[in-house]
């Protein structure tokens, strides 16, 4: 077996025995791009060796997709084949477990008409609200974790042809997820105790705002009472362990929704729905976006933040330091999977109902009433760098030092 083999089996173990933790007699739905064929077959056998019942495969083709969006008729992309949407309900609801491949290029989409995108977005979110409660509760198990394509490594790495490219995305990818050491599954559960002593000291202070610091940003965010911090580690309502994200480097709460007021700049470009947006902010007035700017991708950006009500507000903060990992190979990945695991980011829209306290059993209605937003988007964005400054404020108004120069500061 060669050394890239060796790699890729490693790979394939952690995203079912971690990742989603197949339990016997349960069925996988894994989701791909054809690119990623070689991964999802590896991915497919260790399911089956891991008891799985049933694996469900839904592949996806770029060349295809951009076709669509090119030739389709444009009302086309306000419907969405509601027989899939009730395909996915009834997989979650009968106990699936949701491994989601990404590997699209980042550039796919440049230049589609903006409203395509977000007709189609829309579509999709609306179609699929009910499966996605399932994922943002936690009650499924569910992963996503990357696998290259040539025209997303060659937009990492510009200066290599395709084949050297997604070589070297693929040992970035291995780094990034742990595999290189002898026993990536014993070092994943040692990171996940680190990140949830790191949650458990800010569950121990319940900070009611947080107030962020940098170039181009002066932001305040302030937290329901109920909020919980929480860490890369899921535990589905069986009572089965998961990793929602491979890597993850993250703690992770839910913001009130009313709440968040300043401007907050953008660190790193945001890929969305094939469009790359670059050097963007964004106003908020009580929790609201009431003004954004972007140098890049902004008719893009104002269609997605007018998705629904709840898309011009924000569902998640996350705090996640300089020095990480990813950050560390001083690449941009055009990917929110790795970009956001490498700095502080917030997200737009749909908040985990998770991060609130017995938020896991309570209603969508309920979850509103204690300052939960609710869309049927959630954008995460980048806003961290070398220069972030973070202060947590406890109900007594006692003022903490939190990140200083992108670094924990305790």
């Amino acid at each position: 077996m060669t050394d890239f083999a060796v790699k890729l089996e490693k790979y394939a173990a952690l995203a079912v025995e971690v990742g989603v933790n197949v339990q016997p007699g349960q069925t996988l739905v894994i989701t791909a791009s054809l690119d990623a064929a070689p991964f999802v077959r590896q991915a497919v056998r260790k399911a089956y060796a891991a008891g799985a019942r049933y694996v469900h495969v839904e592949w996806t083709d770029d060349e295809v997709t951009r076709i669509r969006y090119d030739m389709a008729p444009a009302d086309s992309f306000k419907e969405y084949p509601m027989w899939r949407a009730r395909g996915w309900e009834e997989m979650a609801a009968d106990g699936a477990a949701f491994l989601s491949l990404t590997s699209s290029d980042p550039d796919l989409l440049k230049g589609v008409d903006p409203q395509r995108i977000a007709d189609a977005r829309k579509a999709a979110g609306l179609a699929l609200q009910n499966y996605r409660h399932y994922i943002m509760a936690d009650k499924v198990s569910w992963s996503v974790l990357a696998v290259p394509s040539p025209g997303w490594a060659m937009k990492v790495f510009p200066d290599l042809d395709a084949e050297k490219a997604v070589e070297a995305l693929w040992e970035a990818i291995f780094a990034a997820t742990r595999v290189l050491g002898e026993d990536p599954v014993g070092a994943w559960r040692e990171h996940l105790r680190r990140l949830e002593e790191r949650a458990a000291i800010l569950n121990d202070r319940k900070y009611r705002l947080l107030r962020f610091r940098g170039p181009g940003t002066d932001l305040t965010v302030e937290l329901p009472p109920e909020h919980l911090w929480v860490s890369g580690g899921s535990v589905n309502e069986k009572g089965i362990p998961f990793v929602a994200n491979m890597p993850t480097e993250e703690v992770f709460t839910a913001p009130l929704k009313e709440g968040t007021n300043g401007t907050v700049r953008a660190t790193k470009p945001l890929s969305y729905g094939g469009t790359l947006i670059r050097n963007f902010s964004f106003t908020f007035r009580d929790g609201r976006i009431v003004d954004v700017q972007a140098e890049q991708g902004l008719e893009t950006l104002k269609k997605l933040i007018d998705t629904d009500e709840g898309s011009a507000y924000l569902g998640e903060v996350a705090l996640v330091p300089h020095s990480s990992p990813i950050s560390r190979t001083d690449l941009v990945f055009y990917n929110t999977l790795f970009d956001e695991n490498a700095s502080c980011h917030l997200a737009i829209g749909d908040g985990y109902a998770f991060c609130m306290e017995g938020g896991k059993d309570k209603s969508k209605d309920e979850l509103a009433k204690i300052g939960l937003n609710k869309s049927i988007v959630h954008v995460d964005f980048m806003i961290g760098s070398a220069e972030t400054d973070i202060d947590g404020v406890r109900p007594d108004g006692t003022v903490d030092a939190l990140f200083r120069g992108g670094e924990w500061a305790f």
